[in-house]
């Protein structure tokens, strides 16, 4: 006869565990939990027994027990004790000292992660629909600290839609467009991926009170990093430099893809190298030329309008 198995140290009770008894394992808050769970990867589990109750989340014991070596895991808990450490000085009315602690806040990153999710380039292009939504979607809505999206980040997500839109019109990759109420669906073709992503409708944007932006903030900072290491790759693929030069002149101008355009239009490394239907560095330099010479114009117009403005004025005043 076989040894008793005893209750609780096989199957559905060895194998999850709650959301609970997972932040007391990695002794980390919730919001921390989520973050590292959102970088990572790692998704709830419906076991098909739920031991602890009907109404809990559970999570596999492997993919906890994974979470356990993660380097990020360290830096959160620095963050924390930072961030005691402004409280402390703010409740001891030290604020030089917390606005000198301010300067002091621990950064970290997110290489590695993309590295461990994305093994090859080809899996990171294919599941580039998502980020290339997400990164449209915040390069239109406003920045609002209160909810949580800090100016850096929406910067950040207009530079690299602007250099996606720069790589897609520079090596003619894209082959369909579709205007709904959602916004306009692109579909671009990428090393014989096809991509599709959604950009909204240049309009005002008001922020939903019922949507959680920290962890839609959690997302995009993981999209940006793996939208960044795509990027690299592509543009270094076609001779380009990465990141490009932003041309000051037609950034200050607001002309936006032209700014990235017109240094990629100019760039000594992309000779050849692109697609056969990809216009040529010298029909590129024409290009960023002729919009140039057209908001010069404009600035000429706008001065003879107002000079002929003030001319007008005077006849009225002498014929009187």
């Amino acid at each position: 006869m076989g040894k008793m198995q005893k209750k609780g140290e096989k199957g559905n009770a060895v194998n999850y565990i709650t959301r609970n008894q997972a932040i007391k394992k990695l002794q980390v808050k919730l919001s921390e939990f989520r973050r590292l769970c959102i970088l990572k990867g790692v998704h709830p589990r419906e076991p098909k027994k739920k031991r602890q109750g009907q109404n809990k989340t559970y999570y596999h014991a492997k993919d906890i027990n994974f979470l356990l070596h993660e380097p990020l895991l360290e830096k959160f808990r620095e963050i924390r004790a930072y961030e005691k450490k402004v409280v402390r000085a703010k409740g001891k009315k030290e604020y030089n000292l917390a606005d000198r602690l301010r300067n002091l806040r621990p950064g970290y990153r997110l290489d590695h992660l993309v590295k461990e999710r994305y093994p090859s380039f080809i899996d990171a292009l294919r599941d580039l629909d998502d980020p290339l939504t997400m990164v449209h979607l915040f390069a239109v809505l406003p920045a609002d600290e209160k909810r949580h999206i800090p100016n850096p980040l929406i910067q950040k997500a207009v530079r690299l839609t602007l250099e996606f839109q720069a790589y897609v019109t520079r090596t003619n990759a894209l082959r369909r467009t579709f205007v709904s109420v959602k916004g306009i669906y692109y579909q671009a073709e990428i090393n014989g991926q096809m991509l599709t992503w959604i950009v909204p409708h240049a309009l005002s944007q008001e922020l939903p009170v019922d949507v959680d932006f920290r962890v839609m903030s959690t997302f995009l900072e993981f999209y940006e990093t793996l939208l960044e290491f795509v990027l690299f790759k592509l543009y270094t693929n076609c001779g380009l430099t990465y990141p490009p030069t932003l041309d000051s002149r037609m950034e200050e101008a607001a002309t936006g893809l032209h700014a990235v355009m017109h240094d990629l239009a100019t760039t000594a490394g992309g000779q050849g190298l692109l697609t056969a239907d990809a216009p040529t560095p010298a029909a590129g330099s024409l290009t960023a030329q002729a919009s140039e010479g057209r908001l010069g114009s404009l600035a000429s117009k706008l001065k003879q309008i107002k000079k002929s403005g003030i001319d007008v004025e005077e006849e009225e005043e002498g014929g009187e």
